[in-house]
């Protein structure tokens, strides 16, 4: 009769996951792949941002994966590949999500209840609700991006970058 493992080994799972994410920490993995390629021909890599004002999904994991897969190759072909991370904080869903928060019905309500200024604050409050959780869902699947220096597209300093 042929021999299994003990099905409680599936508990060491998380445990392992954890261990390997804090080797690539502790070693700083990432840091020094960009570091081992300072000096090679730049290769522009733009993340195309998530709209941060809603939770990472299983759908995100693909076009991660394959954005990943491309700038680690060029990476290892000796490009210098820069991957800053990056928040997409315009759109109507940042002001959907805060108008059903409000309880708002129309547009003119805005003006009424809150006034612009007010309700431009609360959209930008809201747009970094989930950035703690993409940015442990970006860590958890190896999407390595510079999380300590993300742009967000509600900043000034982009903003008149792309006008």
């Amino acid at each position: 009769m042929p021999e299994f493992r003990d099905i409680n080994s599936i508990k060491e799972r998380p445990t392992r996951e954890e261990d390997l994410i804090q080797f690539w920490k502790d070693r700083r993995i990432f840091e020094q792949s960009g570091e081992l390629t300072r000096e090679g021909r730049p290769f522009v890599f733009y993340e195309g941002p998530p709209t941060a004002n809603g939770r990472p999904g299983i759908h995100h994991v693909l076009s991660r994966v394959f954005k990943d897969i491309y700038i680690r190759y060029f990476g290892q072909r000796g490009f210098h590949v820069p991957r800053r991370a990056g928040w997409d904080c315009h759109g109507l869903p940042v002001e959907r999500e805060v108008e059903k928060a409000l309880g708002i019905e129309s547009k003119s309500e805005i003006e009424e209840k809150y006034g612009i200024g007010k309700f431009n604050t609360l959209c930008r409050e809201s747009v970094l609700k989930y950035v703690d959780e993409w940015n442990r869902f970006s860590e958890r699947m190896a999407f390595w991006v510079d999380l300590n220096d993300p742009y967000f597209t509600m900043d000034d300093d982009f903003i008149e970058s792309v006008w």
